[in-house]
């Protein structure tokens, strides 16, 4: 039994990820900014789950330097860096707070929870640590500037914190979905500058709206457990058959041909082109 924290564990895929491991039998410290009226202390009573709530703010350096110094916290066995947020905007339209919101959350907030572990995972040569990411930390897609941004900076510093720690027997790992069926993109999905001269927003708005039809939040949970329990040990794993459809579309194509797929302001034109690079 491992002893695991999850940010962002409210909803979403955050709240399946604590649930699918607290299952699987290992006790997880399950985060998230307010904990008051979270439904996952009712689940853990009632399933005799090992499940605690803890308060945690990625954003606030005060709030994850708070948590960690409890006792116990800073040694966990595995941390998974789930918290995130999602803009859907082209870059012109997207405000400098947006961004920065964005950066602070998806990529500063996971560093801010590393570098908390990492001294204890080193020492005691042990640890995991999972990036949840996205495949749009592979793929630069328009309207989403800012997201895109993030998690190509968290590919990065997870990337280069997997060589590092690696000699101290300490595991780095990323998780790349495509499109989730999530409370973030369908309960909760932002919305475009309405008054954009650029279509890509409402485009990309447009292709999460179908996001029912996307992978399970189950499906990710399960390949985080895979990771957790050693049946996966890559250092990168994409999730869900759209992912994989989504980045060769974008290896076939090239940088030309990526940017010219998106060369219209006519929408009909766009998803026919976009529909058509996707078969291939």
């Amino acid at each position: 039994m491992a002893r695991i924290l999850v940010t962002g564990a409210r909803r979403g895929i955050g709240r399946e990820i604590t649930l699918t491991l607290a299952r699987a039998g290992h006790a997880v410290v399950a985060t998230m900014r307010d904990p008051g009226g979270c439904d996952l202390a009712d689940i853990a009573a009632h399933e005799g789950l090992s499940i605690s709530l803890a308060a945690l703010d990625v954003d606030d350096d005060a709030s994850v330097a708070a948590l960690f110094a409890r006792p116990g916290m800073a040694s966990i066995d595995v941390l998974i860096n789930n918290a995130g947020i999602l803009s859907i905007n082209a870059l012109e339209d997207e405000s400098m707070a947006m961004i920065q919101a964005v950066m602070n959350t998806n990529f500063l907030g996971s560093v801010r929870c590393m570098k908390a572990v990492m001294p204890a995972m080193r020492a005691r040569r042990d640890g995991l640590i999972i990036n949840i990411s996205s495949i749009s930390g592979q793929l630069a897609a328009f309207g989403q500037s800012a997201y895109g941004a993030s998690k190509f900076a968290l590919e990065a510093a997870s990337e280069a914190a997997a060589q590092e720690l690696a000699p101290f027997g300490v595991r780095v790992a990323l998780v790349e979905p495509g499109i989730i069926a999530s409370d973030m993109t369908i309960a909760h999905l932002p919305q475009p500058r309405a008054d954009s001269p650029y279509p890509h927003g409402r485009r990309m708005a447009a292709m999460f709206a179908d996001a029912g039809n996307g992978t399970s939040t189950a499906v990710e949970a399960d390949t985080v457990l895979a990771i957790v329990g050693g049946r996966n040990t890559q250092f990168r794993t994409r999730c869900g058959a759209d992912a994989e459809i989504f980045l060769a579309m974008r290896s076939r194509l090239g940088d030309d041909g990526w940017i010219k797929l998106s060369d219209t302001l006519d929408d009909g034109e766009f998803f026919e082109r976009m529909t058509a690079a996707m078969q291939g």
